[in-house]
């Protein structure tokens, strides 16, 4: 090990990996006091000394980009781990840890009677393992270790609960829709490989200026080298971020106990290729066709998705379509070359999107597992921090002002406007829009959760109240930063110098650069952002779904009678599904169907294996005639032979 990387650095993945470790080999040993506490104070340590880092990384400490180990060199291509630790990086490391902390600490409430308790917490401590693994690593061979170990480990989370057939149904949809994208994540990976003969990150980006006038051949036609690399990434980030049409595995995901659904949704597996796509930016900088790839299904995915949060009456499924919404807004930043913004909005999301996930588990434990909202109403006089907190999400969620998301996603829909990006005029309408639906379709829930008439039997009430404090305090430590976390960290990441040498961004692609001359300031932008058309959007969907849940509650279903074909859409999510079921796996069972029918049982077994046989069979019949055990057939035969070979001699003359 090179004495240049820091023990402390080390520490930070390796502290929930022994954990995990712990917990979940000898979990029985420990007990389950033992295992919540090992866990917790694994991830802690990862905590603190990723907040270590972060200051190192402000007060101008030095890049570290070192190898740890090589364990193979074939053909000349380095087999190795390695640590990337600068500014992006760090910004991930605490994001993921301190989302993870809380998450571990609310689990000791949440899972306190469930029997799996060891097994939970090992899970999610290895699944903190890997997307540190993932965010920290230097070269594309360890990014692929930490990417398909971030989806392992959502598979065995989503299908925690293994005896539900729903859980078994959704853990695989997740991980057969991630194995589709992840072949595309391994052919941009491999098309890399074979133009710059290594998985250095360094050396990928060092090569950009050969890749952008190299081609790839693809049947007959040549296509430009990194587009098809970046497009074949970006495939890979659609699987893990849950872009259209990739995203049909994220809602089913809320099978697994709600504190994984926060950890998955907030800092861990979709954020993933947000992280992957900004870190591959000086690729994608050079393929103006991958960023308008990027740009359209990232803003496809902000509007189309948000329409269903508006029809879901889980209340777990409200929550779980906002943050397929809110991916695609980061998706639709990333295509307009604004991933500092991406990021950005990343971080203040998780805070606040960990929070709400959270805050409808305190729900549910309440209201004794029930999570639809149909059955709820008036629940803020019983769980006050509960709906405090939520509350409080909700705000920074719709981008209130004042609050963190006000000032990540208004920037990031002031970037889109500003690009020049082909198929930025649809973005645009789409992420303003989708501002509306989204706080129309969030304080739909909060409306119909802890607002108006009480819809639950008297046994519920009597039993109702808040929840206990290992519940409670992850609340109120997740709602400050989803308040403060904008305002006190945008002067620094996105009108600073926080990613000058991390990112990169050709000038003709720079709006950051844009929005940064024209309001000089975040005090600017935000004054600006107040007599902005999107603010009065949220406000305009936060009275509408006052109006129809609170004080009109009978409209909305004469609506759905007025819409009922488009609401047949939505109720079925746009058939993705349906054709997923029916088209692509049916599909492949009657093509299946057809290959063992035809090609192994007719062709192979019938003709080719019983069928040799068979010949083998009937030539044995014959041949068996002539064996009569008579000395007189066998000389008559001999003769016979003779008499073939003499005629065949004298005619060869």
């Amino acid at each position: 090990m090179p004495s240049s990387l820091p023990m402390a650095l080390l520490a930070i993945p390796f502290a929930p990996l022994v954990a995990a470790i712990l917990a979940g080999l000898f979990g029985r040993f420990i007990g389950r006091a033992g295992a919540h506490s090992v866990t917790i104070l694994g991830v802690a340590v990862a905590f603190g000394l990723s907040l270590s880092a972060l200051v190192d990384q402000l007060h101008g400490a030095a890049t570290v980009n070192e190898t740890l180990y090589t364990f193979a060199v074939t053909d000349g291509l380095t087999l190795k781990v390695g640590f990337l630790i600068d500014h992006l990086t760090v910004l991930m490391m605490c994001v993921v840890t301190s989302v993870s902390l809380m998450v571990h600490i609310y689990t000791i409430g949440y899972m306190h009677d469930d029997p799996g308790y060891q097994r939970f917490f090992s899970y999610i401590s290895l699944f903190t393992f890997a997307m540190l693994v993932l965010v920290m690593s230097n070269n594309f061979l360890q990014l692929f270790f930490g990417w398909e170990a971030v989806g392992l480990v959502s598979y065995l989370l989503i299908g925690f609960w293994y005896t539900r057939p729903t859980a078994v149904f959704a853990n695989m949809k997740a991980f057969l829709v991630n194995r589709v994208g992840d072949l595309g994540f391994l052919v941009g990976i491999a098309a890399l490989v074979s133009l710059t003969h290594s998985l250095d990150y360094r050396d990928a980006f060092a090569s950009v200026p050969q890749l952008s006038s190299a081609s790839l051949l693809i049947g007959d036609s040549a296509f430009p080298a990194l587009t098809v690399i970046c497009i074949g990434l970006f495939i890979g980030a659609m699987g893990k971020s849950a872009q259209v049409p990739l995203h049909v595995w994220l809602p089913d995901s809320m099978e697994g106990p709600t504190p994984i659904s926060a950890l998955i949704h907030a800092a861990t597996m979709v954020t993933a290729g947000i992280f992957m796509v900004a870190r591959m930016s000086p690729l994608f900088e050079h393929s103006e066709t991958a960023l308008s790839f990027v740009l359209v299904i990232g803003s496809t995915t902000a509007l189309f998705m948000g329409f269903l949060g508006i029809i879901a009456n889980d209340i777990k499924r409200v929550v779980a379509y906002s943050t397929l919404s809110q991916l695609g807004y980061m998706t639709a930043a990333l295509g307009v070359s604004a991933y500092p913004v991406a990021i950005f909005h990343l971080m203040t999301h998780a805070f606040f999107k960990a929070l709400l996930f959270l805050g409808a588990g305190s729900v549910i434990i309440a209201m004794h597992h029930e999570q639809d909202m149909r059955h709820m109403g008036g629940l803020r006089r019983y769980l006050p921090i509960t709906y405090a907190t939520s509350l409080l999400g909700a705000l920074a969620l719709i981008g209130f002002p004042g609050f963190s998301g006000f000032y990540s996603k208004d920037i990031l829909i002031e970037a889109i406007q500003a690009s020049h990006t082909a198929g930025h005029e649809y973005a645009a309408f789409c992420v303003t829009a989708g501002v509306f639906i989204t706080a129309f379709y969030t304080f739909r829930m909060i409306f119909m959760t802890f607002h108006g008439p009480e819809r639950f039997d008297e046994h519920t009430r009597e039993h109702l109240h808040e929840s206990p404090w290992v519940v409670t305090l992850p609340l109120v430590l997740l709602a400050i930063p989803s308040v403060v976390i904008g305002a006190l960290s945008v002067q620094t990441v996105l009108f600073g110098d926080f990613f000058n040498g991390v990112i990169s961004v050709l000038p003709q692609h720079d709006v950051l650069g844009e929005i940064r001359e024209e309001f000089h300031s975040p005090l600017d932008f935000a004054l600006g952002a107040l007599i902005s058309p999107t603010l009065l959007l949220a406000m305009g969907g936060v009275v509408l779904a006052w109006v129809l849940y609170l004080k009109k509650p009978h409209w909305p279903a004469l609506v759905q009678a007025k819409i009922q074909p488009l609401y047949r859409v939505l109720e079925q999510k746009y058939f993705f599904d349906w054709f997923n079921e029916h088209i692509v796996s049916g599909g492949a069972r009657v093509i299946g169907t057809f290959f063992w029918k035809v090609g192994d049982q007719a062709i192979i077994d019938s003709t080719v294996v019983n069928g040799s046989a068979w010949v083998v069979g009937q030539a044995s019949k014959v041949l068996r005639k002539a064996q009569s055990g008579y000395l007189y057939h066998y000389a008559f035969a001999m003769m016979i032979a003779l008499a073939l070979m003499l005629a065949w001699v004298i005619g060869s003359f």
